[in-house]
């Protein structure tokens, strides 16, 4: 990719001067105070995409700031409309072997129109992630009579704040969702006594809600979906100090109060109980809580997560702007390491905000949805989407918070082990492009997305992962390996003979969601062994294979699986050297397709590297630039997942033109990722290619450095991980290895890589081993 940026220096000057104008004041505060790791704001946010984001796991809240009129849209994880249902299509099984016959007579069209009828299910029962609903605030403040304005998000200590001088009184909120206490809490003060006072009251769309009070209280509560989905309640407790409180209606109305707390709680049916009880118990609790005491077991439970990790990647001044301002400036050709910086871990922020251990895992929008009918459903699309949310768990220290997904993966066993055997008539565990809180693993809609039974060995991936970082024998034995197994099991029957070649081949299948041209000039999207099948094939079988050696069993389980593998189809080179996406060389209607599946073996799969496949690690960057010369990247999660294909292919100055692409084109005001619209998982998937940049160890190396652009040419990393257990403070200057400190947390030994220098070393638990940068 050869965009080039132009850096006009009037923008900078010109918002310089604007801010200074404008929030003179604001400017000099933050100047006094600048802090890398805060999002703010020298205004309220104008719409959903601006608004700032808090979340315990389970509940969050999206903070709009407004002086007057203070908008918190809330969300509870298990808000889902829907229920378990079973839509196998009764006529797959029969229509199976026909399907695979057209297909490898080349009878795509065909082919596709007979799945279409025979093996989509019927989806009848919709279900969607939905919106809590909205907390709203109504102060009296003097409109127009309002400065030094400033809302903000310190994502070292999870609190959210909005702070403004009205008349003659400076106000202050103050914001978070705490897990420990299951809540959310807003404070609000001020510097005079008796001047806090406002309407407050709950509300969510579809005016089917009803609503109670009682004690300074307002319960909400619907059965969601028209009673197909979830029973939830929220409740809202005011407690003032000084003051009045009385009700209005549906609201409550505080007057001339000194201070205000604003507890929060909510809980549904999902996991079965009394939500009314539920919520009510947690609210209980938290009101007979000193508010100093619940703040700081909140940011003590948070900063256990956040704070392992820390990143310098050089200075800028972009601090001392609002967050809006930098991104303005970064899309008119500014470099600011310091916003990447924040991009960085507002990523594993999102991550520890919306994905704890015991609840679900983050969905298309993390915890965070507007509405009844967010995009997607904001569901589970298991065909890149949840798996990208989870890349950067491992490697950026926060391995617990990769449970939620693991977890919902063996949740899903139970259907599908039940689409494997109705479907296909095979035994083993399948699931397809999508699934949702109820665990459905059928495919349903159009094949050219649907027709895809590699998901569940995907996600099988991260088993092998978490043990390969933790080496936790117990959690493989009881918890990975069995499902593991079961994967395999299936894609093991699944695979059949092509009739041509011989060899093994997955099918009937698609390369998601992307379509191709046949010789007859029809657009078909399925064949008999598209190339991502079988890497993810590949990967399961081998991960399980090691599984298994691991765990001293199934020998000739293990041995079985071996021989698949050497008959599976290798991955082929096409005649113009670029990795082929399909078992023949089609013409493709979108060159530019945001999904660049046939590269897995690259990122996040192991099968092509430098160090053993050099020849495929070529060809994958011939399509790598062949997708971005045809307009590919121009989805936030898509340019994610190339800036780990080009750390992966150790081009530092690739990647991080991607990452700046990414900044300039895919990324919101709030710092959400754009799909468009909003999607999460390019978040997390930046915060892992970053990461990728300056620590690789999917080769049997710990490799230091392996992408590390010009631009950054000192900083740190503290507080990564690489696979075998080990945590990596790396430091650089001059563009070069400066050193690097490693803890072994498990004892095994080490090979550590910087360039061409390797050294091997033997360590043992718990010790730290400091290497300079000739690894002595």
């Amino acid at each position: 990719m050869n965009t080039t940026y132009s850096f006009r220096p009037f923008l900078l000057i010109s918002l310089i001067l604007f801010f200074l104008i404008k929030s003179s004041s604001s400017i000099a505060q933050s100047q006094k105070n600048a802090d890398d790791l805060k999002l703010w704001y020298a205004r309220a946010a104008a719409n959903w995409n601006e608004a700032l984001p808090v979340g315990n796991g389970r509940l969050g809240a999206m903070i709009f700031g407004g002086v007057n009129a203070e908008r918190l849209q809330l969300n509870e994880e298990t808000v889902w409309t829907g229920k378990d249902v079973d839509f196998v299509n009764p006529g797959a099984k029969a229509a199976l072997p026909e399907v695979r016959k057209l297909l490898f007579a080349g009878k795509y069209a065909e082919a596709q129109r007979l799945a279409k009828e025979k093996m989509m299910g019927d989806k009848k029962v919709g279900s969607t992630y939905q919106t809590l609903g909205d907390l709203l605030l109504d102060f009296q403040h003097s409109r127009g009579d309002v400065s030094n304005y400033r809302r903000e998000l310190d994502i070292d200590s999870a609190v959210a704040r909005v702070t403004y001088i009205a008349g003659n009184t400076s106000y202050t909120r103050e914001i978070f969702s705490s897990a420990p206490d299951q809540a959310i809490l807003v404070r609000l003060s001020a510097n005079k006594p008796s001047s806090i006072t406002f309407n407050v009251k709950l509300r969510r769309p579809g005016n089917k809600a009803t609503f109670s009070a009682a004690n300074n209280e307002i319960i909400m509560s619907e059965h969601v979906g028209d009673g197909v989905g979830v029973k939830m309640v929220a409740m809202l407790k005011v407690i003032n100090e000084g003051g009045t409180i009385a009700f209005a209606g549906d609201s409550l109305r505080i007057e001339k109060a000194d201070n205000v707390l604003l507890l929060l709680t909510a809980a549904t049916d999902y996991r079965g109980g009394d939500p009314l009880k539920l919520a009510g118990d947690q609210l209980a609790e938290l009101a007979s809580k000193n508010y100093a005491e619940v703040k700081k077991n909140h940011i003590a439970d948070y900063q256990q997560y956040f704070r392992r990790v820390d990143l310098n990647l050089g200075a800028s001044d972009g601090s001392y702007f609002p967050t809006d301002a930098r991104i303005l400036a970064m899309q008119n050709g500014y470099e600011d390491p310091k916003l990447i910086k924040l991009y960085y871990q507002f990523g594993r922020y999102l991550l520890i905000s919306s994905s704890r251990q015991g609840g679900l895992p983050a969905n298309l929008q993390g915890i965070w949805a507007e509405g009844l009918y967010p995009p997607w459903g904001a569901d589970y699309h298991i065909n890149i989407n949840i798996q990208m949310n989870y890349w950067p768990s491992e490697i950026t220290n926060l391995s617990e918070l990769h449970m939620p997904f693991l977890q919902f993966l063996k949740d899903l066993l139970p259907d599908a082990r039940k689409t494997a055997r109705d479907m296909y008539g095979i035994k083993g565990s399948v699931a397809h492009f999508a699934t949702d809180p109820w665990h459905f693993t059928e495919p349903y809609g159009e094949p050219q997305w649907a027709m895809w039974p590699t998901a569940f060995a995907w996600g099988c991936q991260h088993f092998w992962e978490h043990y390969l970082f933790t080496h936790d024998k117990q959690y493989l034995e009881e918890f990975a390996y069995p499902i593991m197994k079961e994967a395999a099991e299936f894609c093991a029957a699944w695979l059949v003979e092509n009739p041509a070649t011989k060899q093994l081949v997955s099918g009937p299948s698609i390369s998601p969601e992307n379509r191709f041209i046949t010789k007859n000039g029809d657009t078909a999207t399925m064949v008999m062994g598209p190339t991502m099948d079988h890497m993810i094939i590949r990967d399961l079988l081998s991960n399980t294979i090691e599984a298994a050696q691991a765990l001293k069993k199934d020998v000739a389980f293990a041995k079985k699986l071996q021989g698949i593998l050497q008959r599976l189809a290798p991955t082929k080179i096409g005649s113009d050297g670029r990795i082929m996406e399909w078992v023949e060389e089609f013409r493709e209607p979108e060159p530019g397709h945001r999904h660049i599946s046939h590269l897995f073996g690259l990122y996040p799969g192991r099968q092509i590297n430098k160090q053993q496949t050099p020849e495929l690690l070529q060809a994958a960057r011939k399509t790598i630039d062949y997708r971005l010369a045809n307009g590919g990247g121009h989805t936030g999660w898509s340019r994610a997942w190339i800036i780990n294909y080009f750390a992966r292919l150790q081009d530092g100055e690739a990647a991080y033109e991607n990452l700046l692409a990414l900044l300039r084109k895919s990324t919101l005001n709030n710092l959400f990722d754009n799909h468009p619209p909003f999607q999460i998982d390019g978040n997390f998937g930046a915060t892992a290619g970053i990461t990728e940049m300056l620590l690789q160890s999917q080769a049997g190396e710990i490799q230091l450095l392996p992408a590390l652009p010009k631009a950054w040419k000192k900083g740190y990393i503290h507080g990564i991980v690489a696979r075998g257990g080990f945590e990596i403070n790396l430091d650089w200057e001059n563009g070069k290895l400066k050193q690097v400190e490693i803890l072994s947390k498990l004892g095994n030994p080490a090979t550590v890589r910087y360039g061409d220098k390797i050294v091997t070393m033997k360590t043992e638990k718990g010790n730290r081993y400091l290497l300079n940068a000739d690894l002595q």
